[in-house]
């Protein structure tokens, strides 16, 4: 964690900077993918939980002839698409049928259980984008299946556009999207040579996906692929954009307090409910459903086996997850 000073105050602003790791997104025909969040030394931005992003990857060439992630099982959270370039089919049990396009939004909620299937349509030659999940919270993590789909307007900054695809930034329109949970997500197109100052919602925590273009956050320089996080506290952010204009996802929310259990594509409060849940799936309990109309090389992805440790809550002090256990399964997103 690095310190840079806070234009409106004077005082230290606390800028945590993550870098991603490479994983394989799951699937027969897959891609890899940068993942800063879940990090060991940190778990959430508000209740985001789960930060991927991707590309521009080709996906159709000698070897593949497009992604393919086979229906799959989600317990306890919501999915966010959202994509730079190319299209992907969406089909889930909630009986949806959807295309995820550049600047729509797609959200996906699991509650007690879904599958769900991701296809690159046929004239995708490239992908480019972010998958995010958010963590739903006690109360509603056994919800019913649900979708919604947005298409936010570009709206102008004082040195780029925002498309604020989830929740508000103070004096710009905001998103009819419901979140169990108080969240901020916007796409960020900033000029080359620019400064914005953004206003920004103090009660929250913010973190900053560099995807093209080089920043600096609050004085504190990021490249492409970094995720920029700062406590709650600040009221606005400044963003000094490089030699040429970047592109950033934004996110915030409300400090998420509760504990979770992530392994795989399931997120749960015990050892006991992943396990449970991972049996159900491999039984095709009713709990997931069905995914009508997908038509790949195989029915759905099976459950990896459980680790032969005990799976351990982690809470949002990233420090206190490095004493958990954190041996995972790539999710297939």
């Amino acid at each position: 964690m690095t310190q840079a000073p806070d234009t409106e105050s004077g005082q230290g602003t606390r800028v945590q900077v993550l870098r991603g790791r490479d994983v394989p997104l799951g699937g027969i025909r897959s891609l890899n993918v940068s993942r800063t969040l879940p990090h060991r030394d940190r778990s959430f931005i508000g209740a985001w939980c789960f930060v991927d992003h991707y590309g521009p990857t080709r996906v159709i060439d000698a070897d593949r002839d497009g992604m393919d992630v086979p229906p799959h099982p989600h317990t306890g959270l919501q999915t966010v698409s959202w994509l730079f370039s190319g299209e992907i089919e969406h089909r889930d049990s909630a009986g949806v049928h959807a295309m995820v396009r550049p600047g729509e939004m797609n959200l996906m909620t699991s509650g007690h259980g879904i599958a769900h299937s991701e296809v690159s349509t046929p004239d995708t030659s490239i992908l480019h984008g972010v998958q995010l999940w958010v963590a739903l919270p006690e109360a509603d993590r056994d919800t019913v299946r649900d979708f919604q789909h947005y298409v936010p307007d570009p709206q102008l900054l004082d040195g780029g556009t925002v498309l604020v695809f989830i929740g508000e930034l103070p004096g710009l329109q905001g998103s009819p999207i419901h979140t169990s949970t108080p969240l901020l997500g916007a796409e960020l197109r900033l000029a080359a040579g620019s400064t914005v100052e953004l206003p920004i919602d103090p009660s929250f925590e913010h973190a900053v996906l560099v995807d093209t273009g080089e920043v600096s956050l609050d004085g504190h320089p990021l490249v492409r692929g970094d995720l920029g996080c700062v406590d709650a506290g600040p009221s606005q952010l400044t963003l000094e954009v490089g030699d040429v204009g970047a592109r950033l996802i934004l996110l915030g929310g409300e400090a998420f307090e509760e504990s979770i259990v992530m392994w795989w594509n399931f997120i749960g409060r015990t050892h006991e409910e992943i396990v449970a849940a991972r049996e159900q799936y491999e039984a095709g309990a009713d709990r997931f459903g069905q995914v009508a109309g997908y038509t790949g090389p195989v029915a759905r992805i099976p459950a990896p086996p459980i680790p032969h440790v005990r799976l351990r809550p982690r809470s949002r002090h990233g420090r206190a997850a490095r004493t958990e256990t954190t041996t995972a399964a790539p999710a297939a997103s």
